[in-house]
């Protein structure tokens, strides 16, 4: 597989762990990718607004908004303002909360913590069908 794998796709990452966020943007860096880091849903909306990706990777337990706000929220984007990107929820949680269980359908994929660089990876192009 080429190193830069990854080349011409914008990626927005939003996670509220800076080391997480720092790491994860450095490997997909490497791989060839612009990636737009955001702390939190709001910042992640922007990015979103801003940037246009490619493909969303998404935390969802973060403070303020949650990782499935976030995604409701690009939903209401529209389809030309960028609500139409793939998201791929990244999270520890075992089961989604009930509430929030239909909304969580609409993610592309997901990709359970702790997971390895080849994972996301794999699930990163497998969204995007490459």
């Amino acid at each position: 597989m080429s190193s830069k794998i990854l080349e011409d796709l914008t990626i927005v990452l939003v996670e509220d762990h800076s080391d997480a966020r720092d790491l994860i943007a450095s490997f997909l860096r490497q791989r060839g990718a612009m990636v737009v880091s955001a702390a939190n849903g709001i910042e992640g909306l922007e990015a979103v607004k801003t940037q246009h990706p490619d493909v969303v990777l998404s935390d969802l337990v973060m403070s303020g908004r949650n990782g499935f706000e976030l995604l409701s929220d690009i939903r209401a984007l529209g389809k030309n303002d960028g609500g139409n990107v793939p998201v791929i929820a990244m999270t520890a949680l075992v089961r989604y909360p009930d509430s929030q269980h239909s909304q969580a359908t609409v993610f592309q994929s997901h990709i359970s913590k702790p997971f390895s660089p080849q994972q996301l990876l794999n699930t990163i192009l497998e969204v995007l069908g490459k």
